[in-house]
């Protein structure tokens, strides 16, 4: 195979080991065990309908699987009518001792148990949070007054909370204008649609919403020039074209000028908490035309939500004021999860700033009841009153349970929220159970928004910051103080102590709460719904934890899981968990086989534990499908059809598991997500740009064609949701910098735990990164910014060997800064960005690369590719999934064949003087690697892998040998015996199927046959036959069963011969087979698409199928089912003489 001057043989390894050991010579703090490596499952308790049969069989279910745990999550109250009468509701005494039920019946089954802070799976509360101890917000309203005497009069009470509000401070600011909105002075309003009434937009007691398809116009009419400082926005819903419209402006309505694009900001799913206020230059005009033009059109992702509906225009407000007010203070302020520009200097003037000498604190002069008497000074004064109330935030999820969300600033409420359900549920327990079954608290989805005060923001903002926010507290509500650089300073700070309160005070809090009940902490993302750095909490978490979704476009997560595979990497986590396989809609057509590929894609991506969405318990034995969570997530369940036989699919992700447990990730590149806030870890298509050629060509052209986004194309997905086509989707960025992965970092890790070793940069005392990339300004790091600190780090780490990339030079230091340490700041920039005309330099012993980078890899740095597939295309290459781990002993590369079709290829490693070993984790066998040859300080291996095939390629024991050859074992087969003929099947009866066997004399689809019992069958059905025969002995024999609808058990004579469920659907069989009559008998399993679809045909009371999901399967066509062949006994192909 190989063209080489030498040749060294070696003997293929006669037998097969197991890879599931960690060799004894390994000596590293965390270990993978069997236990540690079983997947886990989301086990919701739905609607308060608990029983204790069904929790029983529900862990029994469970155990049988192979799950190693199980996430205890409660939602909802009860439906109506109530699903059992009477229900038990959350907080009851029934509640309570059926929770101890199953924490017994865990112990018995060893099966152990995560608990959530809260009922539900918002985040943290219960009827038990008082408004003063829910999450908070800052509040104001404006009184205007004349001065020049003594004031006396009743302030208007900002908008808040049922009766919930408490006064911060309340401020004089002198008038110099008026401020008018066209809240006052109402404009002629028109637009492209004719005879539409669209004076609502612009009218706060009317309500309606204007929409639009196709490109469009609204025009707003003043009688006299109207100058325009800020514009206000509203919309029911999310809807990103609302705030990517055109502003044109004419004096005579007929010749326009464009004053450009309102800037969107950055957003997330949970944007509705607050309106849009955006800040342009100041305009003076009769006519304000805003421009709907869909073209151009980013396409969306997880920073830009709305912008994956392809919705059209849909907005209910447009206020225009001669206000200036900060762009997007609502963001800027904490209030919301949206990042944008700072506000320019054109934008928002010095002269338009209120100078805060001017600007006077009357607090003392406002009594309890919020009556004013102050003696003003002369002129008119705008009176801010300032205060907070409850964001009405609750754990919305939940039943009984439910109530205000708790305030994630203030430790001490923390821990009274987990003790009223986590530590109840511990005292249920008592300490002795508990110590054997609860392993981990743990926090699903960020989903209450965010928060920007609380009775301990202030000391807490100025113990961190220096200074009291409360001398600045109007830049809150949007009022620019002594200039638009100083109030973006403050407001920066603002997000900095927000984003740090809720990583100290929040999950520091829950982290050390843990630690005391004696069990592991594991937590999703806080991203994107609550202001923070999307990374820094998981320095708190022992188990980071993402999620992905199934055919969901719109819901797909691929930040979440960069968030928290990066965060756990750069702090030195050893498991980074998924919620696995969430769906919006199931279709009852999930099996093994089909979510394979996505299973192992995330697992490339760094994952090494799954936590299947969902298994709901079903408090019912004798109701199948039974309860869903009302057809969401995918059905991993007792219920489900193939829930025995798919154990083997459960040992399929135990076993890569295990391996990708091993050792820490091997990881080149490390990429800064910036020091605005709030932030989040890169997506890889955001990196084109600033290393284009990494990418390669295609990807370029490709990159900006989807971000054309021309027309807008759209998908359904599933059918009854439309999205764009051109979202950001993980699974086309497979392999996409052709043998480099990178890792997404913060500042506090660079600034807190990074050391160069050897001219790499150590993170966490982890993972060693071959160089850090710091790219210039884009979408979630608008701005040039970085601070002090960091540039000093950025300095440090050169001078002692690090290879930098940067881009553009900073032009900003973030927050308020001395004087002095802003001369600092720019030595230290400069001495950084000290040679801008040249592509490197050095700097001490450590490296500056400039961006863009235009290399095709980075072997000029030195950081050669980690594997490539030297005879495979750029496109062929990103179609195989990779990911690399290094233990003390081994090094563990997981390939997986994303193509449904045999390839056979090269992979090269870089790797030197050891063998390379295949290790297979459906069958977990471990055989030898028969082709390979080292040269070029790499070892290349000869791969065949069958369709969507993954497995592990091992080095571990060392050699001098240079090159291997030999025939490769197990690849090529040859017809002996077919079996297609002559079967019989034999249903099962109880799923509304014939009772008498079932005689055939050729393999057929079930879903094809005449009769409605097989038709519409579901479950598993046996075919049995026997046959005769006369081979030998000695060579190594397979049954291929062709194809099979959906999972398949063999046994032969008696004897088990595996669960089959995916390519290359063969087993070996070669130790059954006898001389003579021989029996086989195969047990197929299908899914419950058929039988429910055929039980929509049948009066209720004659169906066998009962379930919550709505029945959505209405047009389907029916699924292919049972064994359909070829059924063939195959003989293994053996080297050739």
């Amino acid at each position: 195979m190989f063209n080489t001057k030498h040749f060294f043989f070696i003997l293929l390894l006669a037998g097969f080991v197991s890879a599931q050991e960690v060799p004894k010579k390994e000596n590293t703090f965390f270990q993978p065990t069997i236990e540690s490596s079983r997947p886990w499952v989301y086990w919701y308790w739905m609607q308060s309908a608990y029983s204790k049969e069904g929790i029983t069989a529900d862990l029994e279910a469970m155990k049988q699987a192979g799950i190693g745990g199980a996430y205890l999550m409660t939602i909802k109250g009860p439906a109506n009518p109530p699903l059992m009468d009477p229900p038990v509701l959350q907080l009851s005494k029934e509640f309570w001792n059926l929770v101890h039920w199953a924490l017994t019946e865990a112990d018995r089954l060893g099966v152990k148990i995560a608990f959530h802070p809260a009922d539900g799976f918002a985040v943290a509360g219960g009827p038990w949070i008082t408004p003063e101890n829910s999450m908070q917000k800052v509040v104001w309203a404006d009184t205007f007054v004349n001065g020049g005497a003594k004031i006396q009069t009743k302030l208007a009470v900002p908008n808040h909370y049922k009766d919930y509000y408490k006064d911060i401070a309340v401020f004089a600011i002198p008038v110099k204008e008026n401020f008018v909105s066209t809240k006052e002075i109402q404009p002629k309003i028109t637009s492209t649609i004719a005879d539409f009434d669209a004076s609502f937009l612009s009218d706060s007691k009317k309500d309606d919403q204007f929409r639009l398809k196709e490109k469009g116009w609204i025009q707003y009419e003043f009688n006299e020039p109207f100058l325009c400082k800020s514009i206000q926005i509203e919309t029911k819903g999310n809807n990103f074209q609302a705030h990517r419209l055109l502003i044109e402006v004419s004096e005579d309505g007929v010749n326009f000028k464009s004053l450009g694009r309102l800037t969107t900001p950055r957003q997330g799913w949970q944007d509705s908490d607050a309106f849009y206020t955006h800040s342009i230059v100041p305009t003076k005009a009769k006519y304000f035309r805003f421009v709907y033009d869909p073209e151009g059109s980013e396409p969306g992702t997880e920073d830009l939500d709305p912008a994956k509906w392809n919705q059209g225009l849909k907005v209910a407000k447009i206020y225009l004021s001669n206000e200036p007010r900060i762009d997007n203070y609502q963001g800027k302020s904490g209030a919301i999860w949206r990042l944008s520009p700072q506000t320019s200097a054109d934008q928002i003037e010095k002269t338009d700033c209120i100078d805060q000498s001017k600007m006077i604190n009357i607090s003392k002069f406002v009594d309890a009841n919020g009556t004013l008497s102050w003696l003003s000074p002369k002129g008119k004064w705008r009176i801010i009153r300032m205060g907070y109330t409850s964001t009405g935030h609750e754990n919305a999820t939940a039943g009984a349970g439910r109530g205000l969300e708790v305030d994630k600033f203030n430790a001490e409420a923390v821990r009274f929220q987990l003790d009223h359900w986590f530590g109840e549920m511990l005292r249920t327990a008592g300490p002795e159970l508990a110590s054997k079954v609860v392993k981990i608290l743990h926090m699903d989805s960020w989903e209450c928004g965010s928060q920007n005060w609380s009775p301990v923001f202030q000391a807490e903002f100025k113990k961190r910051r220096g200074y009291d926010i409360v001398d600045y507290l109007p830049v809150m509500a949007g009022i620019p103080l002594n200039d638009i650089e100083t109030s973006e300073k403050i407001l920066y700070d603002v997000r900095k102590t927000i984003s740090e309160l809720i990583v100290d005070n929040f999950f520091g809090t829950l982290a050390d709460e843990a630690k005391k009940a004696g069990v592991k902490f594991s937590s999703e993302n806080v991203a994107p719904t609550m202001m923070s750095d999307g990374l820094l909490h998981f320095k708190h978490i022992d188990y980071p934890s993402g999620e992905f979704w199934l055919r969901s476009p719109t819901h797909d997560k691929p930040n979440d899981m960069l968030d928290a595979i990066s965060g756990g990497h750069i702090y030195g986590k050893d498991i980074i968990q998924a919620e696995a396989f969430t769906q919006l809609k199931m279709d009852w057509d999930e099996h093994p086989g089909n979510l394979k590929t996505l299973a192992d894609r995330n697992y490339a991506l760094g994952i090494n534990r799954f936590f299947y969405h969902v298994f709901v318990h079903n408090p019912w034995t004798d109701r199948k499908p039974g309860m869903t969570l009302d057809g969401v997530g995918s059905y991993f369940q007792r219920d489900q059809t193939w829930w025995k036989p798919g154990k083997a699919w459960v040992d399929y992700c135990q076993r890569v598991q295990f391996q990708l447990q091993k050792g820490t990730p091997v990881i080149d590149l490390a990429v800064f997500i910036g020091e605005d806030f709030p932030s989040r870890s890169m997506l890889p298509d955001r990196l084109v740009p600033f290393i284009p050629n990494i990418f390669g060509k295609e990807r370029i052209e490709s990159e900006a064609i989807r971000l054309k986004n021309e027309g807008q194309p759209s998908i359904k997905m599933p059918k009854e949701v439309t999205s764009t086509k051109n979202s950001t989707d993980l699974s086309q960025w497979t392999n996409a910098m052709n043998g480099y992965q990178y890792d997404s970092f913060n500042a506090d890790v660079l600034l807190n735990n990074a050391k160069v070793e050897n001219g790499k940069v150590v993170f966490s005392n982890s993972i060693k990164y071959g160089a850090l990339l710091f790219p210039g300004s884009h979408k979630m790091a608008p701005n040039k910014m970085i601070s002090l600190a960091l540039a000093e780090k950025i300095l440090e780490l050169l001078k002692e060997g690090a290879t930098v990339f940067i881009d553009e030079k900073p032009n900003l230091q973030p927050g308020i800064q001395s004087e002095a340490d802003q001369k600092k700041w720019q030595n230290v920039i400069d001495e950084i960005w000290n040679n801008s005309n040249a592509s490197t330099w050095k700097i001490g012993k450590g490296t500056v690369v400039k961006l863009p980078y235009l290399g095709n890899d980075f072997a000029e740095i030195g950081i050669s590719q980690d594997v490539f597939f030297p005879n495979l295309s750029r496109s062929e290459s990103e179609t195989i999934a990779w990911t690399h781990r290094k233990s003390e002993m081994e090094e563990i590369y997981f390939l997986s064949n994303q193509k449904e079709e045999k390839r056979k290829f090269e992979a090269s490693f870089r790797v030197v003087g050891k063998i390379p070993q295949w290790y297979n984790p459906i069958t977990d066998k471990t055989s030898a690697l028969a082709n390979w040859k080292i040269e070029n300080r790499r070892t290349i291996v000869s791969i065949h892998l069958e369709a969507n095939e993954s497995g592990f390629v091992i080095f571990k024991e060392e050699t001098t040998a240079i090159l291997a050859q030999g025939y490769q074992k197990g690849m090529e087969f040859e017809s002996v015996q077919p079996l297609d003929e002559n079967w019989e099947l034999q249903f099962d009866s109880e799923y509304k199927a014939p009772n008498e066997v079932v005689k055939i004399n050729k393999l057929f689809d079930w879903s094809t046959s005449e009769n409605d019992q097989i038709k519409y069958y579901s479950g598993t059905a046996i075919y049995k036959k026997d046959f005769i025969w006369k081979g030998n002995n000695k060579d190594k024999f397979w049954l291929d069963l062709g194809t099979i609808a959906n999972i398949a058990e063999v046994s032969i004579n008696g004897k088990d011969y595996g669960t089959i469920w995916t390519f290359p659907y063969k087993t070996d069989i070669s130790k059954a087979l006898k001389k003579g009559k021989n029996t086989i008998e195969i047990k197929v399993t299908n899914t419950w698409a058929n039988r429910l679809i055929g039980d929509e045909k049948l009066p209720k009371e004659e169906r066998l199928t009962w379930t919550t999901a709505p029945f959505r399967l209405a047009g389907e066509p029916l699924l292919k089912a049972g064994l359909l062949g070829p059924v063939t006994i195959v003989k293994e192909k053996t080297e050739k003489k």
